[in-house]
């Protein structure tokens, strides 16, 4: 498995456009690609997994700067293709954002977990992620 930055315009993208919507099911193709595109002035980021030209898992992340953490990496989406679960693919992602995110003066690397995502939160936690805050929303 290779690691391979994904910004947009790049032609993995026609694949792993698909896995993201996986995890993001009620977006079209179309949608996913607007987000890379226009996310990208707010620092978001997107970094696939790849076995040869086949798309295996995809993170969307960036680097934001609060008074909770002072710097941290976010994790908005990972996720494995349905086809390459339990191969080590959310472990490479994960692995390699936490790379990242100390190679530029991170304290801490977090992301949101929808609450019925139940096969994720063991992942989250075998990889020795805590559960550390509620998150709330308002729809507008």
């Amino acid at each position: 498995m290779q690691i391979v930055d994904l910004p947009a315009g790049h032609p993995a993208w026609a694949q792993a456009a698909l896995v993201l919507q996986e995890l993001r099911t009620t977006r079209t193709v179309d949608e996913l690609l607007q987000v890379v595109a226009d996310g990208a002035a707010q620092g978001l980021r997107f970094t696939g997994a790849f076995d040869g030209d086949t798309c295996l898992g995809v993170a969307g992340w960036r680097v934001l700067v609060n008074a909770s953490a002072l710097k941290k990496l976010y994790v908005d989406d990972l996720v494995t293709a349905d086809a390459a679960r339990s191969r080590g693919v959310g472990q490479l992602l994960l692995a390699h954002l936490r790379e990242h995110a100390v190679s530029v003066g991170c304290t801490v690397l977090d992301l949101d977990s929808g609450v019925q995502r139940h096969g994720a939160h063991r992942f989250y936690l075998r990889e020795r992620m805590s559960i550390v805050s509620h998150h709330f929303a308002l729809d507008l």
